[in-house]
């Protein structure tokens, strides 16, 4: 293998492990304040990205990005008022059915609007031939923005939860959703506003990256698998940790290619998946304490 075609990889790796990992963040935002596995998670991606090419037939690139991201925000705040908010109690197997009928809806409603054509937001910056010079690797000035928006979107949230009151109320909820109450803190709202957080980090990340992945109705479901992964190979409910799984994750795809056909590409995610929760169920930077205290 080539110099240049091995940074080629790990370019592609560390560009795809980034999206994953802000997957899996949105797991870890709802996981964090609610105990809740949202497997619907890849559906805000999808949305974010179907609705912003939708509205860019009409307006700018920009405005309809954030018409799209407010769109999809509403939408995560109405499934939790509709399917979440109204349980009591509910048992861990049951939120899991509940999301994953929630994703099929989605899908299926998107697929009833959209159809299963295959689209995609134009570059933010040149084109699909234009490519920016790293060394001696070549990339789209597309990844620069994925790169580039996504780990400012990790920064924003780390300083929001750790410094921010709102931040620390809904890691209040999360720790010990009874004292929280008892503070004073609705903790309803804050598993609205939860839903409401992983929306948008999904539909900024979907629109983001729909220039080099392009969108359809089905593509949220791939996106939910690998970043399940990732949240799992960081440490459930470790949101820092979820960057470094995703970027692990992310450069085993992209070498993968080297050794096996392209189809299987996909399969690592799910071995990898399998191997954590046989070996290390909390993770490689997770621990027992993590896992209980839900902390972010």
């Amino acid at each position: 293998m080539s110099a240049e075609l091995f940074f080629q990889y790990i370019a592609a790796g560390i560009t795809y492990g980034i999206i994953y990992a802000i997957v899996a963040i949105g797991f870890n935002i709802i996981y964090n304040t609610t105990g809740i596995i949202n497997f619907a998670q890849g559906e805000f991606l999808m949305l974010g990205s179907m609705i912003a090419i939708s509205l860019h037939d009409f307006m700018p690139l920009f405005p309809s990005i954030v018409l799209a991201v407010i769109i999809t925000m509403f939408i995560g705040a109405l499934i939790e008022l509709l399917f979440i908010r109204w349980l009591e109690g509910p048992s861990i197997l049951r939120m899991i059915i509940i999301t994953i009928g929630i994703s099929i809806l989605i899908r299926e409603l998107a697929l009833a609007i959209w159809g299963e054509s295959v689209r995609a937001l134009p570059y933010f910056t040149g084109d699909e031939v234009t490519s920016v010079s790293i060394g001696v690797v070549k990339v789209s000035p597309q990844v620069l923005w994925v790169v580039g928006i996504c780990i400012l979107m990790v920064i924003i949230l780390q300083i929001f939860f750790q410094f921010t009151l709102l931040g620390r109320k809904m890691r209040a909820c999360a720790t010990n959703p009874m004292a929280a109450r008892l503070c004073g803190i609705n903790t309803k709202n804050m598993v609205t506003l939860s839903f409401m957080l992983s929306a948008l980090i999904g539909a900024v990340a979907g629109c983001v990256v729909s220039p080099i992945t392009y969108s359809q109705y089905n593509m949220g479901t791939g996106l939910a698998i690998k970043g399940f992964t990732v949240a799992i190979l960081g440490g459930l409910g470790n949101s820092l940790a979820a960057l470094g799984g995703g970027i692990v994750l992310g450069l085993l795809e992209s070498f993968s290619v080297w050794v096996m056909p392209s189809a299987y590409k996909d399969a690592i995610s799910i071995a990898i998946l399998l191997i954590i929760l046989f070996v290390r169920p909390t993770g490689l930077f997770g621990s027992k304490e993590t896992m209980a205290l839900k902390e972010f």
